[in-house]
């Protein structure tokens, strides 16, 4: 973990904007090999796609963890993050430091320690780290079958990624 400078930009971190500019220029062939170039689109129609492709590939989110830095999950976060980007107004790449430690992890270290946030997330420039959406969490959360009490759940990508701020935006009336 590195400390933080007090002029740290969350949105112009140099590993991050490296990573996007990979994933830009992978994404045609990710999207290729993922099932074509025509079904991601940034529609909910291509998020049930992929919805799909992952519930195919994977049985528990601890796969999508382990396998992380591969290119089938990297342009799934990529994907996903890409497409809330351009569906909420103002929002931005970032990468975070922990929220509970306040220093910034590695950019995707090659062995995880899931205490720490070590993915770029997608957010307003303003919100607090821990705030953002973090994409490779919701790839992982598409095999979760229960959640923190043993209740049943059944999310939709779709779903979770239009229902998020919906749930403030009621909360607040």
């Amino acid at each position: 973990m590195t400390t933080l400078h007090s002029d740290y930009d969350s949105t112009r971190h140099p590993d991050l904007l490296v990573w996007l500019t990979e994933r830009q220029a992978a994404f045609e062939r990710w999207a290729r090999e993922a099932g074509g170039v025509d079904r991601f689109d940034f529609s909910d129609a291509s998020l049930d796609a992929l919805e799909g492709l992952v519930k195919e590939k994977f049985a528990e989110s601890e796969e999508i963890t382990a396998l992380r830095r591969s290119p089938f999950i990297q342009g799934a976060v990529w994907y996903i993050g890409e497409t809330l980007r351009r569906r909420r107004e103002g929002w931005v790449w970032k990468f975070e430091p922990d929220v509970t430690f306040g220093l910034l992890p590695a950019f995707y270290p090659a062995v995880p320690d899931s205490a720490y946030l070590d993915t770029p997330c997608v957010g307003a420039p303003d919100a607090k780290p821990g705030e953002d959406w973090y994409p490779l969490n919701t790839l992982r959360r598409l095999l979760a079958t229960e959640d923190e009490f043993d209740n049943p759940i059944d999310e939709r990508l779709v779903g979770m990624i239009e229902g998020w701020y919906d749930e403030d935006e009621e909360d607040d009336e």
